[in-house]
């Protein structure tokens, strides 16, 4: 069995990040390597990784919070500051290494997430997310509130929210 560690994101890990960011995304879907840096920097506390047992990172969940209940293309490359007053918990990516899929790093990933912003008392997490994926996040009791004003990539996006 693998033993996989969870904690915050460090600048190091950019190279690991992007790899799975890369590899987990169709390239017209890959946030940018300084949108990325920017998130490290400007949100370390909402950059969730996980770990295998040398260090590397194999999964990862990113996002700002926002007073928006529903993500907006500009959030997938500027990254503002989290402020107390934010009532949404957004993500923007939430990947796993191929090789270390259906061990249930995601929904770890997404535990930590919903944790810290329950503790917060944020009204709720929203992502977009293709249809295909719908079904995994209403397993995990996010709602599906219709398709996203969201134009990334040319793909449609549907709204999905955890309240709180």
């Amino acid at each position: 069995m693998t033993k996989i560690t969870y904690d915050k994101v460090k600048i190091t890990d950019i190279d690991d990040v992007m790899h799975i960011e890369e590899t987990s995304f169709p390239a017209d879907e890959v946030l940018s390597r300084a949108s990325m840096l920017e998130r490290i920097q400007v949100i370390p506390e909402r950059f969730f990784v996980a770990r295998n047992e040398e260090g590397r990172v194999v999964g990862m969940l990113v996002g700002p919070t926002s007073d928006k209940c529903y993500l907006t293309d500009d959030m997938f490359e500027k990254t503002e500051a989290s402020l107390p007053t934010d009532r949404f918990q957004i993500i923007v990516s939430l990947a796993v290494d191929s090789e270390y899929q259906g061990l249930g790093i995601a929904t770890s990933l997404l535990d930590l997430m919903k944790e810290a912003t329950a503790e917060e008392s944020r009204q709720g997490i929203s992502l977009t997310c293709v249809e295909s994926l719908i079904p995994y996040y209403e397993r995990y009791g996010f709602v599906s509130k219709g398709i996203s004003d969201s134009q990334l990539a040319g793909e449609t996006w549907y709204n999905m929210v955890l309240p709180l």
